[in-house]
């Protein structure tokens, strides 16, 4: 079984949240663009702490690949797909955190079914 606070995918989670949640303090963004980004950022370190403290929680890895489809239209979706380092910015850690969120689908998944056998 996996022990929690391990897997590199999660641990990956986490600095894109803080990347893209951070991002506004060197990249242009409007009002809007920067409360898309440290919201979303936030929602994905959050999201990628959770993964890290339960393993088995296969939820949370849809969650991260939830996220980063979000952070990945983002740009186009609240307006700022004209501001070059923003929007770059969201479009990679969007596809990154859909690949990290993939990449640890199957750790998670045979956590779960652990869990779930000890019972």
């Amino acid at each position: 079984m996996a022990k929690a606070w391990t897997r590199w995918q999660d641990w990956a989670a986490v600095v894109l949240g803080v990347l893209l949640m951070l991002t506004p303090t060197w990249s242009e963004t409007t009002s809007r663009a920067m409360w898309t980004m440290v919201v979303f950022g936030a929602l994905l370190g959050l999201a990628g702490l959770w993964s890290l403290a339960m393993p088995g929680s296969v939820a949370s890895e849809w969650t991260h690949m939830v996220l980063g489809a979000l952070v990945f239209i983002a740009p186009w979706a609240m307006g700022y797909a004209d501001m070059t380092g923003a929007a770059w910015t969201s479009w990679v850690v969007g596809v990154l955190a859909i690949a990290v969120g993939a990449a640890a689908l199957p750790a998670a998944s045979s956590a779960h079914q652990g869990l779930a056998g000890s019972h």
